[in-house]
């Protein structure tokens, strides 16, 4: 599952795979589906959510070869901001998602620039999610794209604070290498907790916030603990700093597409107090996940999913 790259670097299988993918979706209804097409899904779960009022914003996490090709190569070249060549089909599909009303957040853009102003690594050298950095760069993204929203606007705020602290990385993808293993990788998080709290106290997730972060594990490194390397510095915990309120979070140790979609629907609360979703995932998921399928989240009315 582990590529190794340059400056040790190291990439999943998957994502690269991913990033060589040709065209993964139909273009029209009449045209034959793909196999394990996304887009029939994702119109689907926006379909649901419209009917009942709540926003969705979809946001793909690039692929760390996208944003890092020379630590991949170092013959491949550098991409320059805004004209990178790598992900091309990712930003085609995004443009489908929009054109069909879709909201999408592409984070290339300002992973690359933050890249070329000499930012801290946007992602874990030894390990398959990004880094602290990253995660701050997209939360801030997020924030600026959803503030706006009467819902999230008029959410009463809770003072936090924040403060940097050191965290040693023990890469899954560096648990994968055969024979010895490198060092662990040192990096610098910002920790949130509630203003008054002692030390690094995490601010639990809130259900009944406005705003639910579904998705897969990039939701959970540096918010979980244990194997997600740190607790109260993951993108639910920057994404509340950003907003000034916690978020609630449905998040899981794998695909983000359609086993989390489940998990929404388990909770049988029919996203009363949702104003808004917002659906983080690898990018990978298009064609190297577990799959596309429909799933009745939201009913109308009892018994009746949508």
């Amino acid at each position: 599952m582990t590529v190794s790259g340059v400056d040790g670097w190291l990439f999943l299988d998957m994502e690269l795979r991913h990033l060589t993918s040709p065209k993964f979706w139909a273009s029209c209804p009449a045209d034959p589906q793909a196999p394990g097409d996304p887009l029939p899904a994702i119109l689907d779960f926006k379909r649901q959510l419209d009917l009942v009022g709540i926003d969705l914003l979809v946001v793909p996490v690039p692929a760390k070869a996208a944003i890092y090709p020379d630590k991949l190569d170092a013959s491949l070249p550098v991409p320059a901001p805004l004209s990178q060549q790598i992900g091309e089909t990712d930003r085609a599909f995004y443009k489908v998602l929009e054109d069909n009303g879709i909201r999408v957040l592409d984070l290339a853009g300002p992973f690359l620039t933050a890249r070329a102003k000499g930012s801290d690594p946007l992602y874990c050298r030894q390990d398959s999610h990004w880094a602290p950095e990253g995660i701050r760069i997209a939360a801030k993204e997020i924030a600026s794209r959803i503030n706006g929203l009467d819902r999230v606007a008029a959410q009463p705020k809770v003072a936090m604070k924040s403060e940097p602290g050191p965290v040693t990385v023990n890469g899954d993808l560096a648990a994968t290498l055969p024979g010895a293993k490198p060092e662990p990788e040192q990096v610098i998080a910002r920790f949130v907790s509630a203003a008054d709290a002692p030390g690094h106290q995490p601010i639990p997730p809130a259900r009944g916030s406005p705003v639910i972060l579904l998705g897969d594990s990039h939701n959970l490194i540096f918010h979980a603990g244990g194997d997600m390397q740190a607790a109260g510095a993951g993108l639910p915990d920057q994404l509340a700093l950003e907003l000034g309120f916690p978020v609630d979070v449905v998040a899981v140790r794998g695909s983000g597409a359609t086993p989390v979609r489940r998990n929404l629907a388990r909770r049988k609360d029919n996203l009363a107090d949702c104003r808004i979703v917002v659906w983080c995932f690898s990018v990978r998921e298009f064609t190297e996940g577990q799959g596309w399928a429909k799933v009745p989240v939201v009913k109308t009315q009892k018994g009746s999913g949508l």
